[in-house]
């Protein structure tokens, strides 16, 4: 099957450009030195994790335990969720894992270790776990050096809690108005996660990992000594406002095969993928701001800029004229993580062949 044959929306990855974006990932890690740790929320497919790993990658990053599952249960055995874990059942979960696989999860407050040093009561050996530092997305993390103090004491209190790094993430670089201001926030950012590295080593824990990163500041070669790993997803198939960063629509590997279902007006073309086939996510500002919510590959001046629940929604007169109802055209999507959630499986393609289904399992998995 030829991929315009697929019935619309479907979703669309390009398995040789994926896999030149993984190579030339790891081949800048490498070059650097680091650790390459792919967030694997972008596409939560084993597949493509394996792949990561064959290539060189020193485990995975997820977000959530039930995307950790899916991965482990796949053959994957090194991961990190990047992320802070509540719950008495979630580490019970976390401890199944443990005993299996080397997992660790990120911290930043004490009622997360009182849960693990709970739980984990008994283990043969304790959750390793890295402490988050806020560095300016203004969302979870430590944000004081006194915060952090406390936080490593405590901490040193506990048997069943071994803290081996650190991690951050500049996901405000995204807001940039430039490549080169988003570099300069990023190795800000880097600055200051090694500070805290430093000032956690101060209280005598020898921390291993500093683990940093977001795709637009890695893509524009941000980077300091004494980083340990790079941690970034979004790079196997970039999208609409990771091009913008770069301005390089080429390394897109990911796109929604959509339908012209109606042409009302002399401008106004409406496609079949609304929120339900691509997210409504507008970035508007900054190097990764797309001004619509997906772009059509080969023509990425054109973008859908109103969506409905069943609708994308075009307005180009010149588009108009080019395509008939029925015609299919693919949508690069605004931002791909939550796109992909929106499908069980996708199309896998090469030279626009359909070779396999790869099916989306750890999709929806957010608890």
């Amino acid at each position: 099957m030829q991929k315009m044959q697929l019935d619309t929306p479907s979703l669309i990855i390009d398995l040789d450009q994926a896999e030149k974006n993984i190579i030339q990932m790891q081949q800048y890690a490498d070059r650097l030195g680091v650790d390459l740790r792919p967030h694997t929320k972008t596409h939560k497919m084993p597949y493509f994790a394996l792949k990561q790993v064959e290539a060189g990658a020193a485990g995975i990053a997820v977000a959530k335990i039930g995307e950790a599952e899916v991965m482990m249960q796949s053959g994957i055995r090194d991961i990190f969720i990047a992320n802070e874990i509540v719950g008495i059942e979630k580490y019970e979960r976390l401890r199944r894992i443990h005993e299996k696989i080397q997992v660790r999860c990120g911290i930043d407050n004490t009622t997360q270790i009182d849960q693990i040093e709970q739980v984990f009561a008994g283990c043969a050996r304790p959750l390793e776990v890295l402490v988050e530092l806020e560095v300016g997305e203004v969302r979870s993390g430590i944000n004081t050096e006194e915060q952090m103090a406390d936080l490593v004491e405590y901490i040193k209190t506990k048997n069943n809690v071994k803290l081996v790094g650190i991690f951050s993430h500049e996901g405000h670089s995204y807001k940039a108005a430039t490549p080169q201001q988003a570099k300069e926030l990023a190795e800000e950012s880097y600055a200051r996660t090694l500070h805290f590295a430093d000032l956690i080593r101060s209280h005598g824990v020898e921390i291993s990992i500093v683990s940093v990163g977001a795709t637009p500041s890695v893509n524009n070669q941000a980077y300091m000594k004494g980083i340990t790993e790079l941690r970034i997803g979004t790079y196997i198939f970039m999208d609409m406002g990771q091009s913008k960063a770069i301005n390089d629509y080429s390394r897109c590997a990911a796109t929604v095969l959509a339908t012209v279902i109606s042409k009302p007006t002399a401008e106004r073309v409406v496609l079949d993928t609304g929120a339900k086939a691509l997210v409504p996510q507008n970035r508007a500002a900054g190097i990764c701001a797309t001004g619509g919510y997906g772009c059509v590959k080969g023509a990425e001046h054109v973008v859908i800029s109103n969506m409905f629940d069943e609708h994308g929604v075009i307005e180009n007169r010149e588009f108009h004229d080019k395509v008939n109802v029925g015609d299919k055209v693919e949508i690069i999507p605004s931002h791909i993580c939550p796109t992909v959630n929106l499908y069980d499986e996708a199309a896998g393609v090469s030279a626009d062949e359909v070779l396999m289904t790869l099916p989306i399992l750890a999709r929806g998995r957010t608890k």
